[in-house]
């Protein structure tokens, strides 16, 4: 059977082709699209006896332990982050090859070279290798697919996470892809017969390390045997190409038919090194890496192969150190002419993102703007989501956004270094996803800050997907000690202008945490809905 599917969906249909059992994720671009492939799939299936659990989590870190419950019960999980989701999932990712796995258990992670929509261009890989686990780095959409199949299948092979590794260029592009029409039955319910893997004590931790260091030499067999990762001496062996991932398709682009160097593609680790050997024997005298990313092939390659050999890549500028490779700049690394572009035309302008026309994050900005300005030297401090676009004009708002959940703890500590006023703007979504242990230590100092909650019922910066804080916002903040009477909600529309501003004048001179919760419906959400439910009348 024949699908038309991104790379993210190819994932997503493999996983479920595997006998999949649940997906655990939080939203995160470029990973957004394979959760929701199975959301979908699973709403029109209605098939309750091998019913896929699709929920989105709270976060990342979450969103692990989840999944590795459900392989501690022997059936098979998915999860699903974008790159700096690795960073919060990073405890529970890197001690889940420490208690190793019971049912297959298969790790997507989606890196952003470019930072399309990013806060850096960190490299998953590392955290893989950091963890000691097989990576799988597919370069195209069918290798996507086979791979999340044989994913499942070596992490119940070794009892190990298995780490895939995708960028937005292969997440985002559609391709035919050939499918199995015999899906996988679910795994039954089969739980650890030695449960003291799973439990890191010290006394246990310490053997299950040792095994864990005995496992890379078949993790190493596995890699050199894989049929993803292949050598092909070339007529001059002595210029050699190392390609990972999705950089074979650049080599490929630009040398197919004329095949002179030695090329070694990687598409599973741990790197093969034998096949590195297996082209220096051959007589390279110069390497080339090429790797979306971060340099991670083209450092351990430095200390495989012997310095007579040149090895060149990223870390040299023959490659671009930052951003995604593109067939061209392949070209120019390989000594090949440049070939003939056209420029861009003249009538095409630049578009920067924007906030929605119509969007509450607008209103809301306008009011904060108006009552800041009242004060000398005011600080807010922003987040990530929708609302991190208030930072360009026409707002201009924000002085800093670093991560999820830092404009509630940065305004804490710009609070308790003298700041005033200290204001934090941050969405719903964020707020429960990692703002909800900084309002506890607001709470706890009684930080004199003045937190804004900007909800718009949804994550709305992914496409709207569910939000886990949706209806529960004021009984969180009161949970965690927020005094009842400063926390506040108002409506930003225009018409509400100046009691928006006044409740945030008068939150700013309570001396104590303040929450304020503008709520309206994102208009992109609002319009589905509204759609959604003219669909229904006319049924």
């Amino acid at each position: 059977m024949r699908k038309l599917l991104l790379g993210d969906e190819a994932i997503a249909q493999a996983a479920i082709d595997s006998g999949l059992s649940g997906v655990y994720a939080y939203p995160g671009t470029p990973s957004t699209e394979i959760t929701e492939f199975i959301q979908l799939r699973e709403e029109k299936r209605g098939d309750a006896e091998n019913k896929i659990f699709c929920r989105w989590a709270t976060n990342e870190k979450t969103a692990m332990e989840g999944a590795l419950g459900m392989s501690y019960m022997g059936k098979r999980a998915l999860v699903c982050m974008k790159h700096v989701g690795m960073n919060v999932a990073a405890d529970p990712f890197v001690n889940s090859a420490m208690t190793g796995v019971n049912g297959g258990l298969v790790v997507v992670a989606a890196d952003d070279p470019s930072m399309h929509s990013s806060q850096n261009e960190q490299d998953s890989r590392f955290y893989g290798k950091f963890a000691m686990m097989p990576i799988f780095e597919p370069s195209n959409q069918q290798e996507a697919y086979e791979m999340t199949r044989a994913a499942f299948e070596l992490s119940e092979a070794v009892k190990l996470p298995v780490l895939m590794r995708v960028t937005t260029r292969m997440a985002h592009s559609r391709a035919v892809v050939e499918v199995t029409e015999t899906p996988r039955k679910q795994n039954e319910i089969n739980r650890p017969e030695d449960v003291r893997t799973w439990i890191l004590l010290p006394a246990f931790a310490k053997k299950r390390y040792v095994q864990l260091l005995a496992q890379q030499d078949d993790l190493m067999k596995s890699s050199l045997e894989s049929k993803f990762n292949f050598y092909r001496k070339g007529t001059n062996p002595e210029l050699g190409v190392i390609t990972t991932g999705i950089a074979y398709n650049y080599y490929m682009e630009n040398v197919a038919g004329a095949e002179e160097r030695s090329v070694l593609k990687v598409s599973q680790y741990p790197l093969p090194v034998a096949l590195i050997e297996k082209m220096v024997e051959d007589g390279a005298k110069e390497i080339l890496v090429m790797e979306e990313g971060q340099p991670v092939v083209e450092e351990m390659v430095r200390a495989i192969v012997p310095s007579t050999v040149a090895v060149k890549g990223r870390l040299t500028g023959d490659l671009p150190r930052v951003g995604e490779l593109t067939p061209d700049c392949v070209r120019a690394a390989l000594g090949m002419e440049k070939l003939e572009n056209l420029e861009a035309d003249d009538i095409v302008v630049a578009r920067p993102p924007a906030l929605c026309q119509g969007c509450g994050h607008r209103d809301m900005y306008k009011a904060l703007n108006e009552v800041a300005a009242e004060y000398e030297n005011p600080r807010i401090f922003g987040d990530i989501g929708c609302y991190t676009l208030g930072a360009l004009p026409p707002f201009q708002a924000l002085h800093a956004c670093v991560e999820m959940g830092a404009s509630i703890t940065m305004a804490k500590g710009a609070a308790d270094a003298g700041q005033f006023p200290s204001f934090a703007v941050i969405g719903d979504s964020t707020f429960t996803h990692s703002g909800m242990t900084g309002l506890l230590d607001c709470v706890n100092s009684n930080a004199n800050v003045v937190i804004v909650i900007s909800d718009n019922l949804t994550t709305g910066m992914t496409g709207g997907q569910d939000s886990a804080g949706t209806g529960k916002i004021e009984d969180i903040c009161r949970g965690v000690g927020v005094h009842p009477d400063h926390v506040r909600v108002v409506i930003p529309l225009p018409k509400n202008m100046e009691e928006i501003k006044n409740t945030i004048r008068e939150e700013i001179e309570y001396k104590g945490v303040s929450v304020i919760i503008p709520r309206r419906e994102c208009i992109q959400t609002a319009k589905r809905h509204a759609k959604a439910r003219e669909a229904a009348k006319k049924e």
